[in-house]
């Protein structure tokens, strides 16, 4: 009688997707934001999009051969880790700075931890907080670019004063910021991209950003421009399109994306108007991501036929 029972373990349904073609996705996603931070920046930026991203490929490779373990750079994980952190850093960073920044997203917070998927934190976001505590403002050297400003200034300061930059200036990225965060129009279009290939969804990136748009608008006397301003600038759209949105770190339920993506606006908006930091939204994320298993378990699915405990 021929077997008509079959046991195997989970997953049952499989939709043909891997980790290096999400992967992949995310950094075709990215490229627009590293385009545009090279011509308004100059080739410096792109030396230190190259530096970090060859680091922490390097740096994984390493630690593989070094402990025996089967290579994985293959999967793409560690280049998107080094353009996310590539794209967090002012153009004129010492590039010594990268290297260490990618030492310790990839050692310390990736692989020490398991490797991909095991990482409790965001590799990229955990990296640029450690560098600002290590290395202070990371001062950046002085070179011409497209901006009048220095490159790594950020305009949050200049708008908290209510000297808001035009809105335009700020869409299209001609101001001062680290290399990937100043061009909205560009993460808009990588947002865009992610959200067509369903390589994420809209909970986390529209409930952070919205809660900060919001808080500003009151905060601000309902000035829409200056809250909008506030939207534009420093690294919000790009924490929350590309690093809130992590797998690994952020909530698998819908409810508790939003849930995680409101804590950190609010997150982001107390630290930008009352700490001593003019942006929040690495700490924001970096502190969401700790409390994601908690998020998880709250929101979790009731299994059919249980009860929820």
């Amino acid at each position: 009688m021929d077997k008509v029972l079959s046991l195997s373990v989970s997953p049952h349904i499989h939709s043909g997707r891997t980790t290096a073609g999400i992967m992949r996705d995310v950094l075709i996603s990215l490229a627009p934001a590293a385009i545009a931070g090279t011509v308004i920046f100059g080739l410096r930026a792109l030396l230190v999009i190259a530096v970090c991203v060859a680091s922490c490929v390097l740096f994984e490779a390493l630690f593989n051969m070094i402990v025996k373990k089967d290579q994985t750079v293959g999967d793409l994980s560690a280049a998107v880790t080094g353009l996310l952190l590539a794209l967090n850093l002012p153009a004129g960073i010492p590039i010594w700075q990268c290297v260490i920044g990618s030492l310790f997203a990839i050692v310390i917070v990736k692989c020490l931890f398991g490797g991909l998927g095991h990482n409790p934190v965001n590799p990229a976001i955990t990296a640029r907080v450690f560098m600002l505590v290590a290395f202070g403002s990371m001062t950046v050297q002085s070179f011409p670019t497209v901006v009048d400003t220095v490159a790594g200034a950020t305009p949050l300061p200049s708008i908290a004063e209510g000297n808001a930059p035009d809105l335009a200036e700020l869409f299209l990225g001609l101001t001062g910021g680290a290399i990937g965060e100043t061009c909205a129009l560009a993460l808009l279009l990588g947002f865009v991209y992610l959200l067509v290939r369903r390589v994420i969804t809209w909970h986390v990136p529209v409930s952070f950003v919205g809660v900060v748009f919001l808080l500003s608008l009151f905060k601000e006397g309902f000035d829409v421009v200056q809250a909008l301003s506030l939207v534009l600038s420093g690294g919000l759209l790009l924490g929350a399109i590309f690093m809130a949105t992590d797998y690994v770190t952020s909530p698998s339920t819908a409810k508790g994306k939003l849930v995680f993506g409101i804590g950190a606006g609010l997150i982001t908006f107390m630290i930008r108007y009352f700490g001593v930091y003019p942006e929040g939204v690495s700490f924001a994320i970096l502190f969401m991501n700790i409390l994601t298993p908690y998020i998880d378990s709250l929101t979790a699915h009731k299994v059919f036929g249980g009860r929820k405990a």
